[in-house]
């Protein structure tokens, strides 16, 4: 490994995070804004305890009480009056479901002058779950959607058809209270009614699109499922004032900074990557093996959201399998890296926030007796990438706005 490019590419991944963290955004979102009645907090999301700490610290005792979901091992520690609670992701559980109704017994029967205040951040769809049809039929449907390679709109506009409190449902819920939403955006181009499957927006999918994506991917459903998906969601909704805040242009915004201070020549790709894991993987390849000549430094930065095929049964997520699949295209590319991280810190259901390798990658992956093709076919890039120390591991980071991977060239 060279540890150089290593240490290089760990400072541009913790730059890039901290850049967009909660906190200062959540207070620019509250500054100077009023509530007559009370106020009730519902967060919900990967970011959702980082979110309403800052809340707490910016409105203390004027919260009357919360409820907080994130994920396992996201909750930091407790905030004064708030129910902080951990469930699963990206597949929802009972811990989901129990969390939800904790949630909805908090915002029944209040007055048009109180406010629910929701923030919302990526994983909110599998977090803040209250399923129409079965548990264990969602579950399914969810766990299907993430294999077949769905993107992230198609599966949302099929999970907010199936569920008691997305599409709009949960501010009908709080209504006549206000709600005011500040969301963290996960989603290309911050559609409003995605983001964890919009609880508190109007839904601008429909049931055709919901029933085309059912078919696209051969969906098995209960009867009750399907009814469900030819039924329209809240088009319109009276009661909501909502801001948007962190996105993966600020994310990538920031990895460019990092790597210009650290000597490159940065170069911005772009921030609507979405794609297959492996395909992005190779194409950073192919831009390194371009540049290999170059006589300076240079890092090319791409944000979005990638997919993964699932065809084995090994662990990893989206942005191992990306940095994997880069390795044999830069095999001997001397001051060659590639690497790639999710904002939240944890790729698919692993403890790392993603991968990294460069030129000698190849040959410790062969040294270990592994062999790149068949762990990339069972989708086995977390113990590949352990093998090789590839692994980047940040522990939850309290953020989640996509992803981000960087082609490092050093001259």
């Amino acid at each position: 490994m060279d540890k150089l490019l290593r240490s290089h590419a760990d400072a541009i991944t913790a730059a890039a995070i901290r850049a967009v963290q909660p906190d200062q955004a959540v207070a620019r979102a509250l500054q100077g804004r009023e509530f007559p009645g009370r106020v009730l907090l519902v967060a919900a999301g990967k970011a959702a305890w980082q979110m309403a700490r800052a809340a707490h610290d910016c409105l203390g005792r004027r919260i009357d009480r919360g409820v907080v979901v994130t994920k396992y091992d996201h909750v930091m520690g407790p905030i004064a009056n708030f129910d902080c609670r951990e469930a699963g992701h990206p597949v929802p559980d009972e811990n989901s479901f129990s969390a939800t109704q904790a949630a909805l017994d908090l915002v029944r029967d209040l007055t048009p002058l109180d406010t629910v205040l929701f923030l919302l951040s990526g994983g909110g769809s599998a977090l803040f779950e209250k399923p129409l049809v079965s548990g264990a039929e969602l579950q399914d449907v969810t766990r299907r959607l993430l294999a077949c390679g769905a993107d992230i709109v198609e599966i949302n506009t099929i999970r907010k058809r199936l569920s008691a409190v997305k599409g709009g449902r949960f501010a009908q819920v709080c209504a006549p209270a206000q709600v005011f939403s500040i969301v963290l955006s996960d989603i290309l181009g911050d559609p409003l009614d995605m983001i964890a499957s919009g609880p508190a927006c109007p839904d601008a999918s429909t049931a055709a699109q919901a029933q085309s994506i059912a078919e696209k991917y051969h969906l098995d459903l209960s009867d009750e499922a399907r009814a469900l998906l030819a039924r329209e969601t809240p088009k319109t909704l009276d009661n909501v004032t909502t801001r948007i805040t962190g996105s993966v242009r600020e994310l990538c915004g920031a990895a460019e900074r990092a790597a210009r201070e650290l000597g490159y020549t940065p170069f911005l790709l772009t921030d609507q990557l979405c794609c297959e894991a492996r395909e992005a993987g190779s194409f950073l390849a192919s831009i390194l093996k371009t540049h290999a000549g170059s006589e300076k430094s240079l890092a090319f930065i791409a944000g979005g959201e990638t997919v993964v095929h699932l065809t084995g049964r090994g662990r990893g997520g989206r942005s191992q399998e990306l940095a994997l699949a880069a390795s044999a295209g830069i095999h001997g590319l001397d001051g060659a890296a590639v690497f790639s991280v999710g904002s939240d810190g944890t790729d698919g259901p692993t403890d790392a926030a993603g991968g990294y390798v460069d030129g000698q990658t190849l040959s410790e992956l062969t040294a270990s007796g592994l062999d790149l093709f068949r762990v990339l076919a069972d989708n086995d890039a977390y113990n590949a990438l352990q093998a090789t120390g590839g692994l980047i591991v940040t522990g939850p980071t309290g953020t989640n706005v996509n992803d981000f991977a960087a082609a490092l060239l050093r001259r």
